[in-house]
């Protein structure tokens, strides 16, 4: 799930996202919904609405520490429900992709007093802090332990002794946090009693050896725990553990550990009880199981099975006093909110019709309502959508039909007030916060309307069209035409793709019809820029659509494109069959390789960046998802990698990898270039020392990347019209 701006970073898995996702708000909403917390000024303050009423709860002198001049730089906070005491993070570093280990501080606003949390641990790394459910305790990992103290910093105590690099408690391993989106791995009990924790047994995992060459004379390596296809996972189970004794009991959850992943766990709200997810290995099969905490029985209350993948659960919504929870599943074809018993003996559909549930906004329980993202009716867009939360209701548009594009809300826990936010193609990214109740916003002059009123209207706009395929597949797209357009000359094309199941980019988000790699701009030099979305891109369309591409990627997304790009061109005179470029990112830079190879009499020119030459090189969680595992055949993935191919290029081709990526490994280059230097054929490469998947580190190399780009696209497919 990463998310997302016009941004050159691997979100999740191998996506690049060239799009707007405004569901990155995370408001801090206080407990009754009327008010909400944020960092302003370097002091945490609460904001009462409707009126905005701003109050100072943390001053800039509270964090500060005794014999420091400087308060502490707040990252982040939590306050304890009865909203006395606060556990401030920072000092942040970065953990794979994102600042997960830290400093924390203990903040008592009755006292006045603020110390540190862990300050017998090495600096910044402390991961996950959390105060107990009666806010006497703080409970954290540190080196893949998991520690609890009081909240004045004393009576610090190991939970868990046997972490090492490799042993992990409390949090997760390379893959799980890239393709699970686990960090966070571990849960207060209700009681506040004991823990319950994630271990993930690393030690059989292979390392990937990355080669630094340029940071001293001699180079080294750098390990990185990688499991890639056909490897075994890490060893995953859940323990409790109890607060006094620090004694662990482990779930017994049946199945075996390697050949099954745990993406989520959370507790029973108030019950000594566990829910968890459980996947096979295939990731086909999905068990929620009920989990005894003191006797660690396990019992299966709800599974699903599917011809293709199913995803990790988002978080288990609990209704009708904790006898339901809620799960999201397609298994009738749409993507719909569920209600299943505890006991799994029924099950009651919520949402009903032939529309995906996007995201589940907010469950409104006193009010018998559930509010989502849905899009029935065009699939570049994104709307509020409400129904009852019983599943006898009729689907209802909360969004303002008027105001077509994309659509998220911010919604308060008691549903009075919301932060909605709007943008599209031609609207640059706004918001306005509303009455909930009544759908208006609090002013006139920070409303939606009343912003859109003081935008000017692009003067060169996005197209969005359909294209339907020789193969009868149906796609959406858009394309930005060439200022002072003349229908009557022809134009050069640039296809930007994306195309696997990670992530969709012909969205009517603000954004579309712009490259931010292109130096200059496209539209005025003279190019036509097209975006469009195959089958398996995850997109509102329905399950068949999404998962329509499994064991296929490589082929069914590459056709797709290929055959939409061909009637393009053959319906539309004023596109230059002779000057067709295509390109992309990551996931992106894959299918850019293989249009390049497999369709050589479509693409001309083609700039793949960060891609997966080879499928069997990326790691076991993601590419066995979507294609499978490789037992017994590896046939599906061989005969989906750029490599297989390479010896069918005709056209100009410019390859770039950074060699420090510890997502898509360089090696995929090489392996791509001997296949390239085999077949004798000739092509530019590009790479970045050291730089990651984003090729964003270092002084220059954003620039000097984008010229790159510019320059071998301009050279060989040059712009204007003829």
């Amino acid at each position: 799930m990463i998310k997302k701006l016009l941004l050159r970073l691997s979100v999740t898995c191998i996506a690049l996202c060239a799009v707007i996702d405004s569901n990155a708000q995370n408001i801090n909403w206080a407990k009754d919904g009327n008010s909400y917390y944020q960092i302003a000024s370097g002091e945490i303050i609460s904001v009462t609405l409707p009126k905005s009423d701003r109050k100072t709860i943390i001053s800039r002198s509270l964090l500060t520490p005794a014999g420091k001049s400087d308060a502490i730089a707040v990252r982040s906070f939590q306050l304890s429900d009865d909203g006395t005491k606060a556990l401030i993070y920072t000092n942040s570093k970065k953990v794979w992709r994102y600042d997960t280990r830290g400093d924390y501080w203990l903040a008592d606003l009755t006292s006045n007093k603020i110390v540190q949390i862990g300050k017998d641990r090495p600096a910044s790394s402390l991961m996950f802090a959390k105060l107990s459910p009666d806010g006497s305790k703080v409970a954290y990992v540190s080196q893949h332990n998991l520690y609890v103290e009081n909240i004045d910093g004393t009576g610090a105590k190991a939970l868990t002794t046997d972490g090492t690099d490799r042993m992990i408690n409390g949090t997760f391993d390379w893959v799980y946090e890239e393709e699970f989106d686990c960090r966070d791995g571990f849960r207060w009990s209700p009681d506040g009693k004991s823990i319950a924790y994630w271990q993930l047994d690393a030690t059989k995992i292979k390392n990937f050896l990355m080669i630094n060459n340029t940071d001293s004379i001699y180079p080294y390596t750098i390990p990185v725990e990688y499991p890639k296809v056909g490897e075994n996972p890490s060893s995953c189970k859940v323990g409790v553990v109890d607060i006094n004794t620090a004694k662990t009991n482990w779930l017994n959850v049946p199945g075996d550990n390697v050949q099954h992943y745990i993406p989520r766990m959370q507790w029973v709200p108030n019950s000594n009880n566990i829910i968890l997810q459980q996947l096979n290995r295939e990731q086909n099969e999905s068990i929620v199981f009920i989990c005894d905490a003191a006797s660690g029985a396990a019992k299966a209350v709800y599974t699903e099975k599917a011809k293709a993948w199913i995803d990790a659960q988002d978080e288990w919504k609990w209704l009708n006093d904790n006898k339901e929870f809620t799960i999201v599943s397609d298994k009738d074809g749409w993507n719909h909110l569920y209600r299943i018993s505890v006991d799994g003996k029924k099950e009651t559909l919520v949402t009903k019709g032939n529309y995906d549930v996007i995201d589940v906004k907010l469950i409104d329980i006193k009010n018998n309502m559930v509010y989502f993202l849905a899009s029935p009716t065009n699939a570049t867009q994104k709307y509020l959508f409400k129904t009852k939360l019983d599943g006898k209701g009729k689907l209802e548009q909360v969004t303002p039909s008027v105001l077509p594009g994309t659509h998220n809300y911010d919604i308060s826990p008691n549903a009075a007030f919301a932060r909605h936010s709007y943008n599209s193609s031609i609207v640059r990214p706004i918001t306005e916060w509303m009455n909930f109740t009544t759908g208006n916003p609090f002013t006139m002059d920070g409303s939606i309307t009343n912003q859109l009123s003081k935008q000017e209207a692009p003067k060169n706009k996005v197209e969005f069209f359909k294209v339907t395929t020789e193969d009868g597949v149906e796609m959406d797209g858009w394309m930005k035409k060439p200022d002072n357009f003349n229908p009557s000359k022809k134009y050069p094309v640039v296809f930007y793709v994306y195309g696997e199941p990670a992530s969709a980019t012909a969205l009517d988000t603000y954004g579309a019809g712009r490259n931010f790699l292109y130096a200059g701009d496209m539209a005025k030099d003279g190019y036509i820029y097209i975006s469009m979305d195959n089958r398996g891109a995850p997109v509102p369309k329905g399950s068949a659509w999404h998962k329509g591409i499994y064991k296929n990627i490589g082929v069914i997304n590459i056709r797709d494109q290929a055959m939409a790009a061909k009637k393009l061109l053959a319906t539309n005179a004023f596109m230059d069959k002779d000057r067709v470029a295509v390109w992309g990112w990551s996931g992106g830079g894959s299918s850019t390789l293989n249009l390049m190879f497999q369709y050589p009499e479509i693409y001309k020119t083609g700039i793949a960046i960060a891609a997966v030459g080879n499928q069997l090189t990326y790691d076991n969680v993601y590419q066995e998802r979507y294609m499978g595992t490789p037992f017994p055949s590896k046939e599906a993935y061989v005969k989906g990698s750029p490599v297989t191919h390479a010896k069918n290029l005709k056209g100009n081709l410019l390859y770039i990898h950074g060699t420090g990526d510890d997502n898509v490994h360089y090696q995929n280059a090489e392996m791509l270039i001997n296949e390239l230097i085999k077949n004798r054929k000739v092509f530019q490469l590009m790479s970045y020392p050291n730089r990651t998947h984003s090729i964003s580190e270092g002084d220059g190399t954003s620039e000097h990347l984008s010229l790159t780009y510019t320059k071998f696209l301009k050279e060989n497919c040059p712009p204007g019209g003829k």
